[in-house]
């Protein structure tokens, strides 16, 4: 199509056109928006989005997703840990997790009455475990107050921990077919690129026009399929990275297919630099093989989930070697690297094996100095104390991190421990003699 052709098709409609579809008034000024330049430009969403929501629904018959584990036994509880659970994260990684997390607390009730380091432990590598801790502490506020669900009303889900507007809707809106519009990544996607919405969607001003599209978008009836239908087209068709707009139903009139802009929209905000951290995690071994895992504190990185004990360099860490009369010296061993939200972490590990397998955490391993609770009367703890004080356990690497009998561990951690195994694994055997020759 030529340019002159897509510029007449996208010209702004007069006020005979406005009117003529039905959009007149408050809700004219409501629904106006301007794109930046012809032929990006178009006044009145409701009249850019005829037949939208029934274009989607007759593709999502066919071609959508209708067996995720969520979409089966449909509740608002099962809804809402899968919507949870796919923030930031991928349907076919989501898909054990949830399996598992619903085998373990298959109610509300369930999950509230859990200690938080099970929940921890069936969420671990999924990753942002705020996340789990938020799931945690609303399934709890909820069954305070008496409730054995979720309730119906949006502002009442958007006042529990970790849900926002996006996510109470889309709640509402697949369990119950409640008319709630939903602006996840994959809505957000779609609508920016049919509509040609330019701006960062971060900023208030574009996710306002955003919000409001998705409004007009959203039909009276069939809310939950229209729902899955604009997120699985998101995530299958209109995808960030080469969309396949030759099989998409809305491809007709959409301003960024018709004007070559789908690689531009939604506009990317500039991305800053992430900065690097460096830590040196130290791997106490026994000779069985065991290795000595601490909890970490219950808020921050990897919060409440176990690693080994970390230090910000490796002099602090020999030092601490040292002081707490650990026996020999530790080994380097390949270095990790993980990504996190907003910086990057280069995992130095480093191998001290014991002398002697050991069924609880031995004397010498202590806790970091800045730790210990007998620092703050500036004395030094015994043994003993420290022993006591230690929120650890010993794990053997092969028996599976992740898995339901083991501890919950950090992706990266589990990554370490594999390493650890395939170097245990590579090591040369040891003989009862000379080699012959």
């Amino acid at each position: 199509m030529h340019r002159e052709a897509i510029t007449q098709k996208l010209a702004p409609p007069t006020l005979g056109h406005l009117a003529a579809a039905g959009v007149t008034g408050a809700e004219e000024e409501q629904l106006r928006f301007h794109w930046s330049s012809p032929p990006r430009r178009v006044i009145g969403f409701q009249a850019v989005l005829t037949d939208f929501a029934e274009r989607l629904l007759r593709w999502a018959a066919r071609h959508g997703r209708h067996d995720l584990p969520w979409q089966q036994e449909r509740s608002a509880y099962r809804v809402w840990v899968s919507e949870v659970m796919l923030q930031q994260t991928q349907v076919a990684t989501v898909i054990p997790y949830f399996e598992r997390f619903m085998r373990r607390f298959p109610t509300l009730a369930a999950l509230a009455a859990a200690h938080d380091s099970e929940v921890l432990t069936h969420w671990a590598g999924l990753g942002y475990y705020a996340r789990a801790r938020n799931l945690h502490r609303a399934a709890r506020e909820v069954v305070a107050t008496g409730a054995c669900e979720l309730p119906r009303d949006r502002a009442a889900l958007e006042a529990l921990p970790g849900l926002g507007r996006s996510t109470a809707a889309a709640v509402l809106a697949l369990s119950h077919g409640d008319r709630h519009p939903i602006l996840d990544g994959n809505v957000k996607r779609v609508l920016a690129r049919h509509l040609g919405i330019d701006g960062d969607p971060t900023t208030e001003a574009t996710r306002a026009r955003l919000w409001a599209a998705a409004e007009a978008a959203t039909p009276e009836r069939e809310v939950a399929a229209y729902t899955q239908a604009i997120m699985d087209l998101g995530a299958m068709v209109c995808t960030r990275a080469r969309p396949a707009c030759t099989t998409c139903p809305v491809a007709g009139d959409c301003n960024a297919h018709l004007t070559g802009r789908t690689a531009e929209l939604p506009t990317r905000r500039a991305r800053r630099a992430q900065p690097w951290r460096e830590s040196w995690a130290l791997l106490i071994e026994d000779t069985a093989g065991a290795v000595w895992l601490e909890r970490r504190p219950p808020t921050g990185i990897w919060g409440g989930l176990y690693a080994p004990p970390e230090f910000t360099s490796v002099a602090a860490l020999e030092h601490w070697c040292r002081q707490s009369a650990l026996p020999g010296s530790s080994t380097a061993l390949a270095t990790i690297e993980h990504t996190f939200t907003h910086f990057r972490l280069r995992l130095h590990p480093r191998l001290l094996a014991l002398g002697e397998a050991s069924g609880s955490p031995p004397a010498a391993v202590a806790l970091p100095p800045s730790t210990r609770p007998a620092d703050a009367a500036g004395g030094s703890a015994s043994p003993a104390e420290v022993m006591e004080s230690a929120s650890g356990l010993w794990h053997h690497p092969q028996a599976g991190g992740n898995g339901v009998n083991g501890p919950g561990l950090p992706a990266p951690i589990a990554r370490l421990l594999d390493a650890l195994a395939q170097y245990r694994a590579t090591e040369p055997t040891p003989t009862d003699g000379p080699p012959e020759e």
